[in-house]
């Protein structure tokens, strides 16, 4: 996905949340979690992209600080995308079968409604959301996009679920949009 960098948004990403906490690196290309998304959303490749990376030593609450500090570029006019999935356990996949595991359509019902209710507490400490929660996040990379883009929500903002589906019988595909 040949999308344009922009090292002036990278910067502006650098000021808002804090030097120490960015680093940039244009060795590094746009992840799949990244360019397979923005393929169907802008398939001409005709915004420029910047990718921020996640540090999956920082406890949930701290990308959730660290997201609040991208509010700014929001309100600047930049489309925050987080990418991720709210089930996301490749170990159990099923290839031969698309039935969805019970615990993973118990996760992803319960985070909707947390997310409906928003309920942010109870989504950053989602390893007391229990069994399910265990087995639907065995590694958190894929769940952080979540609270990032949640963390960002306004009181103005309207939700709306798409592609509320869970495949391979671990992985949902649902998808909310914020504003």
């Amino acid at each position: 996905y040949p999308a344009p960098g922009s090292p002036r948004l990278a910067e502006r990403v650098r000021e808002v949340i804090g030097q120490q906490e960015v680093n940039a690196d244009e060795s590094w290309g746009l992840d799949h979690g990244t360019w397979s998304v923005m393929r169907r959303m802008y398939p001409d490749a005709d915004i420029p992209v910047v990718q921020l990376s996640l540090d999956r030593g920082k406890a949930a609450c701290e990308h959730v600080a660290m997201a609040k500090k991208l509010l700014p570029l929001r309100k600047e006019g930049v489309l925050i995308v987080g990418s991720g999935n709210i089930v996301h356990n490749l170990s159990l996949m099923r290839w031969n079968d698309d039935t969805p595991y019970p615990w993973a359509l118990e996760f992803n019902t319960l985070v909707t409604e947390l997310i409906q209710g928003g309920n942010m507490d109870s989504l950053i400490d989602y390893p007391s959301l229990g069994e399910a929660a265990y087995l639907s996040i065995p590694t958190n990379e894929h769940y952080l996009p979540l609270l990032y883009s949640l963390a960002l929500q306004t009181t103005e903002d309207q939700l709306a679920f798409f592609a509320d589906q869970v495949v391979l019988g671990s992985i949902s595909m649902q998808s909310v949009r914020i504003g």
